[in-house]
């Protein structure tokens, strides 16, 4: 269809937002991304075997899915800027508390409460996409929200370690504490409320609303996508710096180069990916960084000792497709819902991700093994091996979203002609 591939330009409020948007999804990533590189360090200051750092990044993703499914019923009830700001609050406070803890149980408290608000942001930040930003700019808004990953690695997972190494593995997380501090700030004094779907509530409970959104069987199609799509990253991120430090013999020092240069390709490409995904088919965009990712997984988990170089251009390669993907998928799963579910599939759909992630990078953890702190991880290549099995599921799954979401656009332009026809 000609008109689903035209680029539509943004108003000024939509750059806005875009940026807004963009600069809340960088701390909360940046929470979460600075994980994998003070993975060595906790391990060895905590004396944290690879199964017990494994359940601390799982502590986030779990609280975070059920603090989604917890939400989900009352996502369309509220004005979206005041319940994107009221849990922007708490993951503040969460990431402050995992700056001042001492212990292993405290961290896994404390990454609990991080995760019971700020898994929740990333839904209410693609329902705010799905009311402002039409399908055809969809794509480029998610390539700008992805380059917060990006943008996490360029600047934040390098002054992080910087952090880390200087006053040691707390100040990352007072630091991005402050960060989001002046973003809270600036949702509240610039964004403007978002309520129109507040008019279109059907239902009287949020547990109606919760079951009425779980029982379609278009939106479980892309809960399911969503929660495979998560389990790669969260299966081989988490031990990423493990795996650099003690296989691929990279240095403490030199790991902020790896990140920093995998984040500066992530900027380049993640706004290219997203304009190509406003003029061509998602899908067909989604199954190329799909094989490009299959491809790349395989290799790099099977690398040995190499110079830092080519450690690099793997990385960056493999990176390059693993975002890749989420670009053009999250763009279509975001087409999903109508205007009055779209909180609570966001919501569901998040949570279900971040369960599936929980899952996964407790199964890698009992996967790999490391024998003392400095011996190499054992079995990551299997982790790579699982990935591909996965990615293959994903394609076919995501075929089935594209098409619903087609059938789902051919129903609204034939209801329009007929309107325009009358």
């Amino acid at each position: 269809m000609k008109e689903e591939n035209q680029a539509i330009p943004f108003t000024g409020y939509q750059k806005f937002a875009v940026f807004i948007l963009a600069i809340t999804q960088f701390t909360v990533i940046l929470d979460f991304m600075v994980m994998s590189p003070l993975g060595d360090i906790l391990m060895k200051d905590l004396d944290l075997k690879p199964t017990r750092f494994g359940l601390v990044v799982s502590a986030y993703a779990f609280s975070a899915g059920i603090s989604g499914l917890l939400t989900a019923g009352f996502a369309d009830k509220f004005d979206r800027k005041k319940l994107l700001l009221f849990f922007y609050i708490g993951f503040i406070g969460g990431t402050i508390l995992c700056g001042l803890v001492d212990s292993y149980p405290l961290l896994i408290a404390a990454r609990i409460v991080t995760g019971l608000f700020g898994g929740v942001i990333g839904s209410i930040s693609m329902a705010i996409v799905a009311d402002l930003f039409m399908l055809q700019q969809r794509g480029r808004v998610m390539g700008f929200l992805q380059m917060g990953f990006g943008a996490s690695q360029i600047l934040g997972i390098p002054i992080g370690l910087y952090l880390a190494n200087a006053w040691g593995w707390h100040a990352p997380f007072l630091w991005v504490a402050a960060m989001a501090a002046l973003i809270a700030v600036l949702i509240a004094v610039k964004l403007k409320p978002i309520n129109e779907h507040l008019g279109l509530q059907e239902d009287k409970s949020a547990f109606t609303h919760l079951m009425h959104t779980i029982r379609k069987k278009e939106y479980r199609i892309g809960f399911t996508a969503t929660a495979l799509l998560s389990i790669g990253g969260f299966m081989i991120m988490p031990f990423g710096s493990a795996f650099a430090i003690n296989n691929l013999k990279i240095t403490q020092d030199e790991l902020p180069i790896v990140f920093m240069i995998a984040g500066l390709s992530t900027l380049v490409v993640m706004p290219v990916i997203g304009k190509l995904s406003d003029k061509m088919d998602k899908f067909r965009i989604f199954v190329y960084a799909s094989v490009w990712t299959i491809v790349m997984v395989g290799i790099y988990t099977n690398l040995g000792a190499n110079p830092l170089w080519l450690v690099i251009i793997f990385n960056v390669l493999m990176m390059m497709g693993v975002m890749g993907r989420m670009v053009p998928s999250t763009a279509l799963v975001t087409s999903i819902p109508a205007m009055q579910d779209r909180g609570a599939f966001m919501s569901i759909n998040s949570s279900l991700q971040q369960i599936a992630g929980g899952i996964a990078a407790a199964f890698a953890g009992t996967i790999v093994v490391q024998k003392d702190k400095f011996s190499p991880l054992e079995h990551y290549d299997t982790l790579g091996y699982i990935i591909i099995g996965i990615s293959l599921i994903t394609i076919f799954l995501l075929y089935r979203v594209s098409q619903l979401v087609k059938r789902k656009a051919r129903v609204i332009t034939e209801t329009v002609q007929e309107i325009q026809e009358v």
